[in-house]
Parts: C-alpha cells; structure tokens; sequence
C-alpha cells in the first residue's frame, strides 16, 4: 500500500470528507432556500407594485376614457427605464405602449408571471430580455398590459449563482487540502507510535514515543504509553533480576538441604543425627516457602487482585498491633520501640497487607541496628532507637519506621526497594531481600509511594498512603469503619 493511498484510506481524511461534505451540503441547501425565497419576494414584490400601478391606471380611464388613458400610457412608455406598457384596443390592435405584443405567457387566462420580450429601441435591441407582467381588461374591450423588466435582476441573480457555486468548489479545494494536511499530520504522528512500537517487538523497551509539546490529545495518548512503556520496562528488568536473584539467592538454601540431607545419611550416630538433620531441613524449608509467599504475594498485589478488599480503618490500631507484636523482639535484641500517633485519623486501605507492610518495616529496623544499639552501649539498659510515626499530611496518612542503624546510602535507596536485592554484601543476615519491594507493592496498591530518608543516624523509611484511597478502591461507607 502506498503512502498516499494509506492517506486517503486514512479515519482523519475520511472524517475530514465527511465534515466537508455535510457542511457543503447544509451550504448549498442554505444558499438555495435563500436563492429561492429572493426570487420569489423579488417576483412578488413586483407583481404587487405592477398591481398598484394596474389600480392607478385603471382610476385614470374611469376618469378620461380610452383617450386619456393611451396619452398616460404613451408618456410613460417614452421614458427610459425597466417599465414595460401595452394598450390593445377592440380590434387587437396596440394603441400605445412599448410592447409590441401581448406576451404569449400572459395569454389563456394566465393575468400574471414572467415573460420574455424584445426591446424596441436602446442597447438591448433585438435581443429578448425577462420581464413580470400582469394582464386585465378594461370596458370597451380594452386590454392593458403593465410589466417591469427583471433582466438585469437575473443576470445578478445568476451572477450570484455562479459566485455560489465557485464558493463551493473552493471550499471542497480547501476541504479536501486541509484533510490531506490533517490526515498526514496525524499519520506522521500515528507512523512514529507504529515505529516506537516495532522497536520494543525487536528487543529495545528503552524506546518512547516522540512528543512534539503541543499538549494535545496526541501528546497526552504518548505521555500515557511512555508511562506504561517506562512501567513495562521496569518489570521486564526486575523480572531479570528475579531471575538473577533467585539463581543465586535460592541456590545455596537448596545446597544447604542437600549437603545435610546427603551428611545425615553418610553418618553412622543413628537416629539423633538423622532428627537433626530433619529439623535443620524443615527450617530450611520454611524458609524457602516464605520466600515464594512473599514472591506470590507481591505478584498478586501487582496484579491488583486483593484491591476489591479495602474498608476504611483507623492506622493507630494497626501500628499499636504492630509494636506490640515486635515488642518482645525488640527487647531480647536489647532494644525499645516508641510509638507516636496522631489521634483521629482515618485510611481507606487493605489492613492485611498494610498490617504485613509497617512489620516489615519495623522487621528490617530491629535486623539492621546495630550490635551498640542492642545493648545500649554498657549491656545493661536497652535504648529506644526504633520509633513508629503516625501523622497526617495533606491528603494522606503517613507511617514512619526510624531506627539508628548504618542507613542505606542515597544512591542505593531506589534500588533497595527492588526484588532480591540485598545491600549487605556478606548476605549473613537471615533474609530474602523481599522486605521493601513487599511494602513498595502495598503501596503501589494504595495509591501511595515509599520513601526512604536519612534519620541522621540511620534510615528512616515512610509509607505514604493516600487516606481516601487509591482511585479504583470500592466505594466506602461510614458504617465500614472498623475498629480493633
């Protein structure tokens, strides 16, 4: 297919005929209605001005008879101008007027209308003109015919007419043309959507669609598909690097189950080596099995298959569960937690998974403080390094997890809310690195964001969720409010 038949098979060019056509459709029928109803006021205009001179004439033969009424007629007649005259006498013939004949079209009963004459005298001479006339019979067998000459109207009219209709094909020009020119534009901008798109199939998500800062509805089309490419992108890249992970992340675990599994065979103590290496195992296990729930869990909540859940809850109760939780936790590890809530405050949210995101975080802030912390710095009185914030923000509700550990580095924050990733390098801690990237999808869930900040010392990570909740949670009634 050629590129000017894509441009005339193309939905802006055929919209732009069909806009065209319609409008000179509604032109024409305007200026023809227009066209018509000038004709005729014009026509009935003079036929009702002729019938006024018709009363006139007639009152000047009631008054002098056929004598007076021939001298009038010839007078008139003599003057220059569009009037036209004629007087038949008893024996049909012209006794004044600048007619020669009774015109054929006033004839058989028909007293008025249009007609066609030939001058007698002046420029026009001997070229037939159009006139309107209007025919009666006076007493004595007298017929008078009084007309006015419409030629010079029609000739205008026609001139009109043909201006129409010139107005017309230059309309369809300029319609046609700007439909090409708006057919090719958008094409132009739909060919770069098509080669942006060619691009990604080959293998590049870096591609993105152009944007020429118009601001249109074009422009905002690609500002939405580059976001979603960007998003696309983003997964297909942690998808990557899910898959890096657990290659390298799940392989020692199973290493671990096997080397034990393999020693507790080999070894000869009987049945106590045997129970160990079966417990050790399970434990092993359970941890695996953590891992693939935490990994299924950020799935769905990606997929947004737990967003029909949502009710409206008061946060405090869900921290205060949280912290009282984590509480004995915190002081084996020589440790306090400090809870600070703003009271009244209300969040449209999945408490399951909102409850599941804060003890994440407040997971992470007891495994990361470091061993100083734990004891207080002379073993003896734990220290209160861990504090939990809840407050109000303009429109969202935010729960903040501080603690007084190494902090993450700025660099480093984006990408330690990514799947898998574990900024410990020893990798000695217990874990999977799929703390944060479980609280960023919770948030992504809600509408909300995660951010992690310098606490001066240590990391301070703030969930931030909007309190009436995202855009496609169910609508929420006052009575949904729960309590704990």
């Amino acid at each position: 297919m050629t590129a000017l038949t894509r441009l005339l098979l193309s939905t802006p060019f055929r919209l732009a005929l069909i806009y065209m056509g319609a409008f000179i459709l509604a032109a024409g029928l305007t200026v023809g209605f227009i066209a018509w109803r000038a004709n005729e006021l014009l026509t009935t205009s003079v036929v009702e001005t002729l019938r006024a001179e018709v009363v006139g004439l007639r009152e000047q033969y009631q008054i002098g008879g056929p004598a007076r009424l021939s001298a009038i007629i010839a007078e008139r007649a003599a003057d220059p101008g569009s009037s036209l005259y004629l007087l038949v006498d008893s024996a049909g013939q012209r006794a004044a007027g600048n007619l020669r004949q009774v015109p054929l079209e006033l004839r058989d009963g028909n007293q008025r209308g249009v007609f066609t004459y030939m001058p007698q005298s002046g420029p026009a001479q001997g070229r037939p003109r159009v006139a309107v006339g209007v025919l009666f019979d006076l007493p004595g067998s007298l017929t008078l015919v009084v007309g006015r000459d419409i030629e010079d109207l029609r000739r205008f009219a026609w001139t009109m007419g043909r201006l129409g209709l010139w107005s017309v094909v230059i309309l369809s020009a300029l319609g046609i043309g700007g439909g090409l020119l708006i057919s090719r534009s958008v094409l132009r901008r739909i060919e770069t959507v098509n080669e942006t798109t060619r691009t990604i199939m080959a293998g590049d998500l870096s591609g993105r669609i152009p944007l020429n800062g118009s601001g249109d509805e074009l422009d905002r089309l690609a500002e939405s598909l580059n976001a979603m490419l960007a998003r696309i992108e983003e997964l297909m890249g942690a998808l990557r690097e899910v898959s890096d992970n657990i290659a390298h992340d799940l392989k020692t675990p199973l290493n671990r189950l096997r080397n034990r599994a393999e020693a507790a065979l080999r070894s000869s103590e009987g049945a106590g080596i045997y129970r160990d290496g079966l417990v050790k195992t399970i434990e092993e296990a359970d941890e695996l099995i953590k891992t693939f729930n935490s990994l299924l869990l950020i799935a769905r909540l990606e997929g947004g298959a737990v967003a029909e859940s949502m009710e409206r809850l008061n946060p405090a109760f869900i921290i205060a569960d949280v912290a009282e939780l984590y509480e004995p936790v915190a002081d084996e590890a020589g440790l306090s937690l400090s809870v600070s809530a703003e009271p009244g405050l209300t969040l449209t949210a999945n408490r399951e998974l909102v409850s599941q995101a804060v003890a994440n975080l407040v997971d992470n802030a007891i495994k990361y403080s470091p061993d100083g912390a734990r004891t207080g710095g002379n073993g003896a009185n734990p220290v209160a390094p861990i504090s939990i914030v809840l407050k109000r923000v303009a429109d969202d509700i935010e729960i903040a997890v501080g603690d007084r550990g190494p902090g993450v580095a700025p660099e480093d924050r984006q990408r330690a809310l990514q799947r898998f990733v574990r900024l410990e390098k020893s990798r000695s801690r217990p874990g999977s690195g799929l703390g944060l990237s479980l609280v960023a999808a919770v948030a992504r869930l809600h509408g909300g964001s995660i951010r992690l900040e310098d606490n001066a010392p240590g990391l301070r990570a703030v969930l931030q969720l909007p309190a009436a909740g995202p855009n496609h949670a169910v609508p929420v009634f006052a009575g949904q409010l729960r309590e704990h």
